[in-house]
C-alpha cells in the first residue's frame, strides 16, 4: 500500500519528522535514519543525506561538526525559519486531519 503513496508526499511527511526531531535537540544522519524507521520510512544514508542538504540550502536546518570519539561528526539542528516552517506544518497538519476524521 505505501508503495501507492507518492513519494513526493513522504518526502513532506519525511521533511516534518525530521523538523520535529531537530527541534527537539541536534542529530547526525545515521541516528536519523533510526528514528525514521520507527514511523515506518526505510530510508539509505544515499537517500537522507541529499534531504538534509536540501533542507539546508532552504535553510530550515543548519549543519555543525563535532569531534565525537575521535571522529568528526556532523549534527544538524534546526533554525528560526524551519521553526517557522514547522509552525505553518502543524497547523496545516490540524486542519488535514480534521477533515479526515470529518469524512
Amino acid at each position: 500500500m505505501i508503495n501507492k503513496i507518492p513519494k513526493k508526499m513522504l518526502l513532506g511527511f519525511m521533511q516534518v519528522h525530521i523538523l520535529i526531531q531537530a527541534k527537539k535537540e541536534p542529530f547526525f544522519g545515521l541516528w536519523m535514519i533510526d528514528q525514521l524507521k520507527n514511523f515506518g520510512y526505510e530510508i539509505s544514508p544515499g537517500t537522507l543525506y541529499p534531504i538534509l542538504s536540501k533542507m539546508e540550502s532552504e535553510n530550515l536546518l543548519i549543519k555543525d561538526t563535532k569531534l565525537i570519539n575521535g571522529k568528526n561528526r556532523i549534527y544538524y539542528s534546526i533554525t528560526e525559519s524551519g521553526i517557522k516552517v514547522l509552525d505553518v506544518a502543524k497547523d496545516k497538519a490540524m486542519l488535514l486531519f480534521n477533515e479526515l476524521v470529518e469524512n
